[in-house]
This record gives C-alpha cells, sequence and structure tokens, in this order.
C-alpha cells in the first residue's frame, strides 16, 4: 500500500499579493461552452460547478522495467494554475504526455473536464492545448504554414484572425512566414504555444514553457497564463524556475518515484515544505533543479 500524499494549504487563503486570484478561489457556478468532437461547430455545456479539471486514478505507466507511474492518484479542480515539481525521473514530463494523449497508461483511469481519455480521445483532444519539450512543428514550413495545418486539423473558423491574435499574443507576428528550422528552439516553443492556443482550450499543457525564452518573454507567458486563470481556464505545467513558479501558481504537486508526494493548495504559503519535498538539498543551496 502506498503512502498517502501530504495535502498542505488547503485551509488558507492568498496573501495580499495573489488576491488577484481570489475571485477564481471561491466555488464556481459559470458553465463554460466547450469544443464539441473535432470543433465542428457543435458544443457541448460544461459545468465548472461538478467537474475537476484532471483526475487520474492509480495511474501506472512503465517503460520496459522502469516504473515512472506507481498508482498515481491526482485531482485537479478547475480554474487553477498548478506547478508539478520533482526531480528528474519523477514523473512529471510523463504525466503532461499521458494528459495530452502522447503517451498510453499500463493500468488506471485519467479524465479531463469528466471525458475519459481512453473512450473518447478526439473531445479530450479539443479540451487540451500543449506545449511540450519538443515543439512538434514542420521544420520547412513557415510559422504560417503550420498553424493553418493545425487550423485545419481542428477544422476552425476564422482562420486568418485566430492566426493574427494568436501570433501577436506570444509575440512571433513579425515572423509569421519564416521556415520554422530557421528558428531558436525558444522561438518554436512560442510558435507552439500559438498552435496550443488557438482552439482555446479548456486546459493548457505546458513542459518548462520558459525553456530558451528571454526575460521580456517569460513576462509575455505569465501574463498568457494569468489570462488564462482569470477565464476559469486550467494551466498545469512543470517548470526548472521553481521560486517563479510558487509565485504564479496556485497549486503545487511534489512527485517523489512516480507518486504525489504533496499536495499543496497555497504554494506561497507553503514554499518552505514543498521545498523540502522537492529537494532536501533545496534550503541549503537556495535553488532547486529539475
Amino acid at each position: 500500500m502506498h503512502d498517502s500524499p501530504r495535502t498542505v494549504g488547503s485551509g488558507r487563503r492568498r496573501n495580499a499579493e495573489t488576491t488577484r486570484r481570489q475571485r477564481v478561489d471561491a466555488p464556481r457556478s459559470v458553465q463554460t461552452t466547450v469544443p464539441s468532437k473535432e470543433l465542428t461547430g457543435k458544443t457541448k455545456v460544461v459545468s465548472q460547478a461538478t467537474q475537476l479539471a484532471v483526475k487520474a486514478e492509480a495511474i501506472v505507466k512503465n517503460y520496459g522495467e522502469t516504473a515512472v507511474l506507481r498508482g498515481l492518484e491526482l485531482s485537479l479542480p478547475v480554474g487553477e494554475v498548478t506547478v508539478l515539481l520533482g526531480t528528474n525521473g519523477a514523473g512529471k514530463t510523463t504525466l503532461l504526455r499521458i494528459l495530452a494523449m502522447l503517451t498510453s497508461i499500463d493500468s488506471g483511469n485519467v479524465s479531463i473536464y469528466g471525458t475519459d481519455l481512453s473512450r473518447n480521445g478526439p473531445d479530450v483532444r479539443a479540451l487540451t492545448g500543449s506545449v511540450l519539450h519538443s515543439p512538434m512543428l514542420y521544420a520547412d514550413m513557415t510559422i504560417r504554414e503550420n498553424l493553418m495545418f493545425f487550423a485545419e486539423m481542428y477544422r476552425l473558423q476564422n482562420v486568418d484572425d485566430l492566426i493574427a491574435q494568436t501570433t501577436e499574443k506570444v509575440g512571433i507576428e513579425q515572423r509569421i512566414d519564416d521556415r520554422v528550422r530557421t528558428l531558436s528552439h525558444g522561438f518554436q516553443k512560442r510558435v507552439a504555444l500559438a498552435r496550443a492556443l488557438m482552439h482555446d482550450p479548456q486546459l493548457l499543457l505546458l513542459d518548462e514553457p520558459e525553456s530558451g525564452l528571454d526575460t521580456r518573454s517569460v513576462s509575455r507567458l505569465d501574463q498568457i497564463i494569468d489570462d488564462y486563470r482569470s477565464a476559469g481556464r486550467t494551466v498545469v505545467m512543470t517548470t526548472h524556475i521553481v521560486e517563479h513558479a510558487l509565485e504564479i501558481a496556485d497549486r503545487a504537486v511534489v512527485l517523489n518515484n512516480g507518486l504525489v508526494g504533496l499536495n499543496s493548495a497555497n504554494p506561497s504559503g507553503d514554499r518552505a515544505e514543498i521545498l523540502a519535498a522537492y529537494s532536501p538539498d533545496t534550503e541549503s543551496s537556495g535553488s532547486a533543479h529539475q
């Protein structure tokens, strides 16, 4: 039997510096229009009052003889920014890839906004947008062509306007007709972010999204994340800038050996305990590394 994860901070309110987030901490009764299968124009309504954004039950994932996730249990509320922390091999990226439907599980169950991944793949893809370590772009196509291809796959409407809006939002509009192979890794991640935002997903999955970005681009990313939270959407991310993540996140989940070791609903207030769970040497060194 696995040890139960520690849950800290669940009964406390935000400090003054995070009052801007309090509007999303209260119980939700609003309804959100969610794109249906392949975004064909039909919609279904998901009640935020009754749905979790992510529910993972007894997830097991092995790569050969290596166990990565060992019966992981995790529930994430709608409308929060959650940061996943843990050392290399803890299972952070694997969990994101499972939520993005890029990696299958060996056993267990995963649902996103109440939709079972194993039974409703197209619906789940409509609900999620992801930026993983590899941008997964077509190198010989331009930024515009990559985004147009994605829009066609999802049968999006008003594509030219969508491309203009998303490229401006992430700050890549000036190079929209450049081929992807001419772009730095950091710039390619910005293109991947634009692609992830195009279909207005309910759940945004970000794997070290600040990697390769300059200070201005990181600030722009922070604004996008905050806008998502303000709209009642959900963000799940990993990062190697731990201190910064604890400032912007509503929840911090520490993975340890393929399980949830700690789940804090007050990252700024529980900073010391989170860093101690993440890395025993963190407090003495003053930093943490993935």
